[in-house]
């Protein structure tokens, strides 16, 4: 598969990425204290849907297009709405940097890192003159050391989605949890991975609980059983440390976004939410 999110951008792991992102975002909301949200491979921030390299693949017609055109569920009702008049209005369909920073109050701030050179561009451009966006050309996971703890808030989300262009992308991903819950104990974590076939996430999972990391959730989504590794059959959310009643929000997101996707080609789609280590 290509790695340039652009090839991907709208598809059914944006969906449910996104629906669960929006969620912890306005869980920590809930309290009036500013937050920040880090955002460690944030892409370009807003992808062409009309572009080449979109229509190449045309996963976000699977995706995001799917949702749109079909009767809304509850549980989905704020993603869609938020996604809703930059796909139909101007046929963009916004990366995570930019849900997060649709949801900042004047008291919170957003830290964006790329390293792809042709995608901080774009990214910089987004944000220019942004007081409340900061953009950092710089490795998402060295940003990890230099950026935490923050100095000025004690609250905040970490969201890690690497591209898993890499073949140790998931033990540096196990790397950068233990790192953040070190340095930063009372921020959320989510890790964003795939679903090829099932070993790599058990070995992420095991790498998580030898380091030490406990009240981690699972949140699974499979269009089909994982027994093929050169297809993306599904995706998870890895969060820790997730906010109070955010595991009953995220299975009725999960289970609305199973029948909004369901295709011929998605059938035997599987949810889980699994707890893996508790406090």
């Amino acid at each position: 598969m290509n790695y340039r999110h652009i090839y991907h951008a709208g598809n059914f792991a944006d969906c449910m990425k996104h629906a669960l992102l929006l969620a912890l975002i306005r869980a920590l909301k809930r309290k009036p204290a500013g937050f920040l949200v880090l955002d460690t491979h944030a892409g370009c921030g807003r992808y062409d849907l009309t572009s080449e390299e979109a229509e190449k693949t045309g996963e976000w017609r699977a995706g995001i297009g799917q949702l749109l055109n079909s009767p809304a569920a509850a549980p989905l009702a704020e993603y869609l709405d938020a996604v809703r008049p930059n796909v139909q209005d101007r046929h963009r369909y916004p990366g995570s940097p930019a849900f997060a920073r649709a949801e900042l109050r004047p008291q919170d701030q957003l830290i964006a890192c790329e390293l792809h050179p042709e995608d901080v561009r774009p990214l910089r451009r987004l944000f220019h003159a942004d007081p409340q966006a900061a953009v950092h050309h710089r490795d998402g996971y060295e940003a990890l050391r230099a950026l935490l703890p923050p100095k000025d808030f004690k609250r905040g989300l970490v969201l890690i989605d690497p591209p898993f262009e890499k073949p140790d992308d998931f033990a540096r991903c196990a790397e950068a949890v233990a790192l953040i819950r070190n340095r930063f104990r009372a921020g959320i974590v989510a890790v964003w991975y795939p679903i090829k076939h099932r070993t790599p996430v058990r070995a992420f999972y095991t790498a998580l609980q030898d380091a030490g990391i406990r009240d981690m959730l699972a949140c699974e989504f499979l269009l089909r059983p994982p027994v093929d590794p050169s297809r993306l059959n599904g995706c998870g959310l890895l969060v820790v440390n997730a906010p109070f009643g955010f595991e009953d929000e995220a299975r009725n997101i999960l289970e609305s976004l199973a029948v909004g996707l369901r295709s011929p080609d998605a059938e035997d789609i599987q949810i889980t939410i699994e707890r893996l280590a508790e406090e």
